[in-house]
């Protein structure tokens, strides 16, 4: 069974990071939600709140994660949520090892600012919410909903999350899995 880490910051988009959740645990999917730890609370903690208030209880906290057994790592946006992730070293060096072993990385919305920051975009199609698309060093800005290059999916934003979801899920348990669960849930593009 495949399993994922869903990273949940102060501020991330609940609607982005919640539809991959809910569609990835529909398929059958191991989803975790993983509590990302601020400055002020290096702990970490059990419940994280969303930018428009809505409070999530998270199934683990990130330094009890064990990496090894994670087959991709998923990044909601949110201003302020991207900026939680992007400031946790722990999270960012997970993301180093994961990129340079090939291991999937997925991003939505303000969240792939972190992917051109670190230059994975490089040369690379991908896509963010329009407002960080000047983050995504040297890739090439592409205006699809889900743009897959290799190990890394991106996408736009909160009305791609759907196709952000299933894009992963293929990625994961293959296109026919991701259709059937598109017809259970009446989403058609």
């Amino acid at each position: 069974m495949s399993k994922i880490a869903v990273f949940f910051a102060e501020g991330y988009e609940e609607i982005e990071a919640l539809t991959v959740v809910d569609l990835c645990r529909r398929a059958e999917i191991e989803t975790l939600m993983v509590a990302v730890p601020s400055d002020e609370d290096t702990s970490g903690k059990e419940e994280v709140t969303g930018g428009h208030g809505i409070t999530v209880r998270m199934d683990i906290t990130l330094e009890k994660v064990d990496f090894d057994i994670i087959d991709m790592l998923i990044l909601p946006g949110g201003k302020l949520g991207t900026e939680g992730l992007e400031q946790n070293a722990l999270l960012m060096a997970q993301l180093d090892s994961f990129h340079q072993s090939g291991r999937y990385i997925s991003a939505i919305c303000a969240a792939p600012s972190i992917l051109g920051h670190k230059g994975y975009l490089q040369d690379r199609p991908a896509c963010s919410h329009p407002d960080f698309e000047s983050h995504l060093k040297g890739a090439i800005i592409r205006s699809d909903n889900v743009t897959v290059s290799g190990h890394i999916l991106t996408s736009r934003g909160m009305g791609c999350s759907i196709d952000f979801a299933l894009a992963i899920i293929t990625r994961l348990k293959g296109q026919s899995t991701a259709d059937k669960l598109a017809r259970s849930i009446v989403y058609s593009k």
